[in-house]
């Protein structure tokens, strides 16, 4: 990554990693189903988007290398709302989070039935009365 990183400089733009694949092989995994019927259809596509087009820049992900997402979550005083569906391929990521936290200002609300992009548009599964009331309590100031 550090030889892609000093080649997209000299070069003055950055090597694309590829979107979500299309077509869409008939093997591929759920979560890849899942994106495609999102990204590279009508529902989500978007000219700017990376998953919809060339993807992401090849180099993106270097910080990352280093970085222990939610290592320290059960240092979180503040309120924390996970939100997710029970068929994403990451839930075992927020179920594995939730359970870190510390405190009564924590709460994770399961979406059954959903995958990680119907939480993105589908209005009609979101549990938006949820997320208002965990909000009212804990963030109305």
């Amino acid at each position: 990554m550090a030889a892609q990183r000093s080649a997209d400089f000299k070069n003055g733009s950055y090597r694309r990693d590829g979107g979500v694949v299309d077509p869409l092989p008939e093997d591929a995994p759920q979560f890849v189903k899942d994106y495609h019927d999102y990204y590279k259809t009508e529902r989500g596509y978007h000219t700017r988007s990376g998953n919809s087009n060339d993807g992401w820049n090849v180099t993106s992900n270097l910080p990352f290398l280093n970085f222990k997402f939610f290592e320290y979550a059960d240092e979180l005083e503040n309120a924390v709302l996970i939100v997710h569906g029970d068929k994403a391929h990451s839930y075992y990521f927020g179920k594995d989070t939730f359970a870190k936290l510390k405190g009564d200002n924590k709460q994770m609300l399961t979406v059954n039935g959903a995958s990680h992009c119907d939480l993105y548009d589908r209005l009609d599964i979101i549990p938006m009365d949820e997320i208002a009331a965990f909000f009212t309590e804990y963030l109305s100031n």
